[in-house]
């Protein structure tokens, strides 16, 4: 391994999330080199036997082949960074720094860390130690999740573009047949609509219940976004959001979540 030019694997799923961790790098360590890309564990794998990069960014979950079991694979021939959606993957033995990881959307704040750590690293010449009781650890933690982890963020069409929203950005969301419109607030705070291409009973189960609530059939508004409630006739209300001009109704199934306001 040359500390001095290293070389590294991106494999993710979604491509927009490997050109985005790959632009950032490059930002951060004008030095590495992104050798390979891989969309799944397998190529992964294979990439990492044609390339032998030093350091390998695995997506925790990916199809076919996870992240972790490529890691299996590779052991301590990389040094190894996850890349996850779910903090649930964050166990104590990544904060113990036998691992890195980076949630989703990535950081640069937290990039930047773990640039720096990866750096070190490779001064000693040795990637992480002891790390397949780890990974055992991972697969077992992978293969009993049964339900989607709660979302961090959504990849959503505005206009003729594509782009990752943070979940905590959105102030609501509103059922449009199969597909779901979704009301965000962009880096300076203003608002902006996008859609997503998955209808809205689907995301309600992997969205944070004590952040989001459904209050009507057809609409799910983030809490924090509420400026008020105003009761209405027959048992009805409406929700006026902080910043915005939309008024969104909560039916008369849903009000007893507004009882104390």
């Amino acid at each position: 391994m040359s500390p001095q030019h290293p070389t590294a694997l991106i494999a993710d799923d979604e491509p927009l999330l490997r050109e985005a961790l790959e632009r950032m790098l490059l930002q951060l360590w004008p030095e590495l080199k992104i050798v390979a890309q891989a969309r799944n564990g397998r190529e992964a794998i294979d990439q990492f036997e044609a390339h032998r990069p030093d350091i390998c960014f695995l997506d925790v979950q990916m199809p076919g082949k996870t992240g972790v079991e490529a890691a299996q694979h590779i052991g301590r021939r990389a040094h190894l960074v996850f890349v996850t959606a779910f903090d649930q993957y964050a166990v104590q033995a990544f904060a113990q720094g036998v691992l890195d990881y980076l949630v989703k959307p990535v950081e640069p704040a937290r990039l930047s860390g773990t640039v720096a750590r990866l750096k070190e690293r490779l001064q000693a010449a040795q990637p992480a130690m002891n790390t397949e009781a780890l990974l055992q650890q991972l697969a077992a933690s992978l293969d009993r999740t049964k339900q989607p982890a709660t979302l961090r963020w959504v990849r959503a069409s505005v206009g003729q573009t594509v782009r990752l929203i943070a979940v905590d950005d959105i102030d609501y969301l509103r059922s449009e047949e199969k597909y779901t419109q979704v009301a965000w607030r962009d880096d300076a705070g203003q608002p902006r609509e996008a859609v997503i291409r998955m209808p809205l009973k689907e995301l309600i189960p992997q969205l944070d219940s004590a952040q989001f609530a459904q209050v009507h059939r057809s609409v799910v508004v983030n809490l924090r976004a509420i400026s008020h409630v105003t009761r209405g006739p027959n048992e009805t209300a409406d929700i006026h959001l902080k910043g915005r001009d939309e008024v969104l109704p909560v039916s008369r199934s849903y009000l007893h979540l507004f009882r104390q306001m």
